[in-house]
């Protein structure tokens, strides 16, 4: 009686590891059964965390071969990569339409830090409740709210698998990147929410080549649980529509269930989710 073939996959270099003078690293590997190549997995260490963080770029199996485990052996196989790398963690994005991928993560013990969602700019303006409005942020109001902008970035950073020192410093590089000029930087736009001539909020719209994207937006703690955040959406809205752009996207990240409820209430669907898992 014939025995049944033992099928091993394993990982084997595409090319030669790629080198940067920082220390980055990369390479393709191909995913192989008994030496058959049946698809692909990229790695690279990450380029705003540096050589300690590996990331999964791309994974591919050849339709014949899915659903026999080859993505779920690859993606191990790729943790001891980054393991000999030195990395301390891995991290991948993946699209929304990608569910299978998404339950294999999941499933390996990967943790969702962050989902970018996004909609259509509704064609007709929502009017805000009486006694809401919104104008532009003042440079002494935009001073306070940059500070606290970065604190509040960097704790949510903190708080979901990546060390202070590191999430202090994403802070710092992302607003100079995304506000080299302050309030004059172009796109930009700074509002402040007010009810009855009085401070509730504040929204960061930017307008940039494709769409417009909400990069933040607070409600004063002191004025939360009256509608403001959904008067905050709809303004970003108006703006969008108002600068022609027809698409309007966001941050949120995990365990903001008011805000993710909010954003679904309001049509906006994930497109991308990017997670991360501790390499122990």
């Amino acid at each position: 009686m014939g025995r049944t073939p033992v099928m091993t996959t394993t990982l084997r270099p595409a090319g030669p590891l790629q080198r940067g003078a920082d220390g980055a690293k990369a390479r393709t590997y191909d995913v192989c059964v008994n030496s058959r190549p049946v698809g692909s997995i990229t790695l690279a260490t990450d380029a705003v965390f540096g050589a300690g963080v590996c990331r999964v770029t791309d994974l591919r199996i050849a339709e014949p071969d899915r659903g026999r485990g080859r993505a779920t052996v690859a993606a191990l196989a790729a943790e001891e990569v980054a393991r000999g790398w030195g990395c301390e963690r891995v991290e991948a994005d993946i699209p929304a339409e990608a569910a299978g991928a998404l339950r294999l993560a999941t499933a390996l013990g990967y943790v969702e830090r962050n989902r970018r969602m996004a909609k259509p700019v509704p064609a007709g303006p929502a009017a805000l409740p009486p006694g809401v409005a919104g104008r532009p942020m003042t440079e002494g109001e935009y001073e306070v709210w940059l500070a606290r902008a970065k604190r509040s970035y960097t704790r949510n950073w903190s708080d979901r698998g990546v060390p202070e020192a590191q999430a202090h410093a994403k802070a710092e590089t992302d607003y100079a990147g995304l506000l080299p000029q302050g309030q004059a930087t172009p796109g930009a736009l700074l509002s402040v929410l007010t009810k009855d001539g009085a401070k509730a909020g504040t929204l960061w719209l930017q307008l940039r080549d494709d769409d417009a994207f909400v990069f933040r937006v607070e409600v004063d703690e002191d004025c939360r649980g009256r509608g403001h955040g959904r008067s905050l959406m709809l303004l970003a809205e108006a703006q969008a529509r108002a600068g022609g752009r027809d698409r309007i996207g966001l941050n949120v990240f995990a365990g903001n269930a008011t805000a993710l409820c909010l954003y679904e209430s309001l049509g906006y669907e994930p497109f991308s989710y990017s997670l991360y898992k501790p390499l122990l």
